[in-house]
């Protein structure tokens, strides 16, 4: 049981040794590596072309929104209007228009729902567009510049590294030079 014991000991010690010396010899080779952090988060929110999406996505979206606030404003008249003078309505009247705010309001529902969906759809695939085009425009920078590894997230880097200025001036010259978006 003791010879278990101590070879088991042996055994843990001599692993530890093996993995310093493999950290060492990695130690050894990345000081000559050019390595580069991008803060993903900030570059997608702070890209000129992130503002230009969303901006177009607005410009599309804003008709059918407007449609849907003008249909809600209408549905609230009458139901206001229905509110006011049901007292004094025949009651086929107010049936009648009972059955139309309710028709009204769950059309008014499917294309409040509809419009959602397709924002959503359209949001996700412009924003998948935006982030492969970003990823490129990253991996361009880096080969450019001779970095040899470029982390995209990191629970901690020196400033030294963080390339995120760097890339985000590169997309706002390409920006404003009218060739760089997706």
């Amino acid at each position: 049981m003791r010879m278990q014991l101590r070879s088991g000991i042996t055994m843990k010690i001599g692993l530890l040794v093996v993995a310093l010396f493999m950290a060492l010899n990695v130690s050894a080779q990345v000081d000559g590596l050019k390595i580069g952090v991008i803060n993903s988060a900030r570059l997608g929110d702070q890209a000129p072309q992130t503002q230009a999406v969303l901006a177009e996505l607005q410009d599309e979206f804003a008709p059918r929104q407007q449609e849907i606030e003008a249909t809600q404003q209408a549905l609230q008249e009458k139901q206001e209007t229905y509110e006011r003078d049901a007292a004094v309505m025949g009651e086929a009247e107010r049936l009648r228009l009972e059955r139309e705010i309710r028709e009204e309001a769950r059309d008014w529902q499917r294309e409040q729902d509809e419009y959602v969906e397709d924002l959503n759809i359209r949001r996700n695939e412009a924003l998948g567009a935006l982030q492969a085009f970003l990823l490129q425009e990253v991996q361009i920078f880096a080969r450019d510049a001779g970095y040899d590894l470029v982390v995209g997230e990191a629970l901690y880097f020196s400033p030294a590294v963080d390339i995120t200025d760097e890339v985000l001036l590169g997309l706002q010259t390409a920006f404003e030079g009218n060739d760089g978006g997706p």
